[in-house]
Formats: structure tokens, sequence, C-alpha cells
């Protein structure tokens, strides 16, 4: 048999058995006009993070805090990284400083959000899509999915 031998004439001449063992060993084995199925994805340490930070939906805000049960911003996003396996520093400006920079236009899911102010960064969440972000906001309130709110954001992913 050579490799440019199409799938019609292989199990024609392999037989049904052949063939099942031919795609269980080697490749792929589509009936005529069935659809190929979908590739399974393997979620990346963005797409652990981004549901781990979504996991912590109604935690309490605490300045300082880093989980499991209270955070503050900063927290959070350290937190859900390192539980996905990642290390990211401490504060919001840290974390900046240490992702690679991205465009808007660039942005994906799992990366990180950070709000900035003449040149420091002061607030950090991370992009869930549709232009929101999980984050945990500020004294009183909690862990939560919401609408960002400025234009005034950089983005940075996690290497």
């Amino acid at each position: 048999m050579t490799a440019q031998m199409n799938v019609p004439s292989l199990l024609s001449r392999a037989g049904a058995v052949s063939a099942l063992t031919l795609a269980a060993v080697g490749g792929t084995l589509i009936a005529p006009g069935a659809a190929p199925a979908a590739q399974a994805t393997v979620p990346t340490y963005a797409d652990k993070a981004l549901n781990i930070a979504a996991s912590k939906k109604g935690s309490p805000y605490r300045w300082g805090a880093t989980g499991p049960g209270r955070f503050d911003c900063s927290g959070l996003t350290q937190y859900a990284f390192r539980k996905a396996g990642k290390k990211l520093p401490r504060t919001a400006q840290q974390q900046y400083n240490k992702t690679r920079h991205i465009p808007a236009a660039h942005r994906q899911k799992g990366d990180l959000v950070f709000f900035h102010s003449g040149g420091h960064v002061y607030h950090v969440g991370i992009y869930a899509g549709n232009n929101k972000i999980w984050h945990s906001p500020k004294t009183g309130s909690w862990v939560k999915l919401e609408r960002i709110w400025t234009w005034k954001v950089l983005y940075g992913r996690v290497r």
C-alpha cells in the first residue's frame, strides 16, 4: 500500500477489521459523507486562571488579601494564576511590569486588564470576553464579573 492511496480503496483492500485497526493505530477514519469530529482543545493556564477567578464569585474584598476566601484585586489575579500553574508578583503594578503587553485588538480571555492613571497602574482584573472582567474591586464589594468601565486600560499576557 502507498501513502497516496485513498480511504475507500484502502477499505476495500484491507477489509473492515484491518481498517479499524489502521484507524486506531495510525489516524482518523471518516465514513463517506460524515463530518469530521471536532478537535478537543486543552485548556491553557489563562483559561484555567479565568475559571478559577470565576469560581471565587462572591468572595469578599479585603485589602492585601490573597485568598482563598478574601481577595484584593491583585490578590485574586495572583491566586488564580498560581492555581493554574503560573507565578505572578503581588501588586497590580508589578504584575503589569511582568506581563507581555498587548494591544486591545489582540486581547484574549485570560489576559490581565490593568487600569491606570498618570503612569501608575492601580487596579487589575482578568479578561472574560465581551468587554468584561473578573475582579475584586474595592472595600465593601466582592469578586464579580463586571463590564470594563473605562478606556484607560492596558492589557498584559502572562508568559
